[in-house]
């Protein structure tokens, strides 16, 4: 456990939130998270593709209409949809995007089942995710559903020696609800079919992840990205393994230009993904680098097999 979760345990959250107060508001934020992992019982799963630990979206809006990240021998390719005027819909970016593929991945393996429900309504679904309820909550949901809705993506992985390729999108049918004046949705549909393809490889992929870890940070998508690639890679080392700043760098923020400047964005987006994360063996060196250490998984096996 972390320091952050040592102290937790030991002096309990009033004092913990004490002592953090005295060195900013990330790290009582960080105390804040690690006390809701560390409280919950009801060890709810979600579920995201594996792929995701190394190919991830963007964070930002971008007006590029392809899309694409490498890692750990996968490469992802996200295209951007059209709208009926042959104008580009967009890539889907930030925290919103992964929420609602969080929920769709999850439900549809927990279900083993291509088809998954929203709910009644809107609000069920936001409800679910753990999101605010509210008109400009409505309008990015709307927004990232509909670039989710008509992207398509492309999976390279090497295995053996053998590129393996898999075409295909998120979803098979739309889910983004059709808006008739800015006050009143009209319509939200109620059940999505995912993409054969990647419901498949999703099936034969998926890395298991606490629910209330990921409501912690569902507003950070750096934390997001963070936490995944942690829960990926540390229950499978055999011996700690050294990542540098610049190995670090090329996966989390190729497109900085300074180093210094992604040391300064990456730092509190590491330490939210670590408190939410309590079983995590990580040292930070902000000169050289990560030290990984093999870890347990978020999700303990028994869990897993028993959900």
């Amino acid at each position: 456990m972390g320091e952050i979760h040592n102290l937790l345990e030991r002096h309990g959250l009033h004092e913990a939130r004490r002592q953090a107060s005295l060195n900013g508001q990330l790290s009582r934020v960080c105390v804040d998270a690690a006390h809701e992992v560390l409280s919950d019982e009801a060890l709810q799963i979600g579920i995201t593709h594996s792929g995701f630990a190394m190919a991830a979206l963007p964070h930002k809006k971008t007006e590029e209409t392809v899309w694409e990240r490498e890692g750990g021998g996968i490469k992802l390719l996200i295209e951007s949809g059209l709208n009926d005027d042959k104008t580009p819909v967009g890539i889907p970016y930030g925290s919103m995007a992964r929420m609602i593929l969080l929920y769709l991945q999850t439900q549809a393996v927990k279900t083993q089942s291509r088809e998954v429900e929203l709910g009644s309504s809107m609000n069920a679904w936001l409800k679910v995710m753990g999101i605010t309820v509210g008109g400009k909550t409505y309008n990015s949901v709307r927004d990232q559903a509909k670039r989710i809705s008509q992207c398509r993506l492309t999976f390279f992985r090497v295995h053996n020696g053998a590129k393996m390729v898999s075409n295909g999108a998120f979803v098979r049918d739309a889910i983004f609800p059709i808006q008739e004046n800015e006050n009143q949705p009209s319509f939200w549909r109620e059940i999505v079919r995912l993409d054969e393809s990647f419901y498949e490889s999703l099936i034969d992929h998926p890395l298991p992840l606490r629910e209330v870890a990921i409501r912690q940070i569902s507003g950070k998508s750096k934390a997001i990205d963070t936490y995944i690639w942690l829960a990926y890679r540390l229950h499978i080392l055999k011996e700690p393994v050294s990542i540098s700043w610049h190995a670090f760098k090329g996966q989390f923020g190729p497109e900085y230009t300074r180093m210094r400047d992604f040391k300064r964005d990456i730092t509190g987006p590491l330490k939210l993904a670590l408190s939410v994360y309590p079983e995590a063996h990580v040292d930070v060196d902000m000169e050289k680098g990560l030290i990984l250490y093999p870890s347990p998984p978020p999700v303990p096996e028994r869990r897993i097999l028993g959900r």
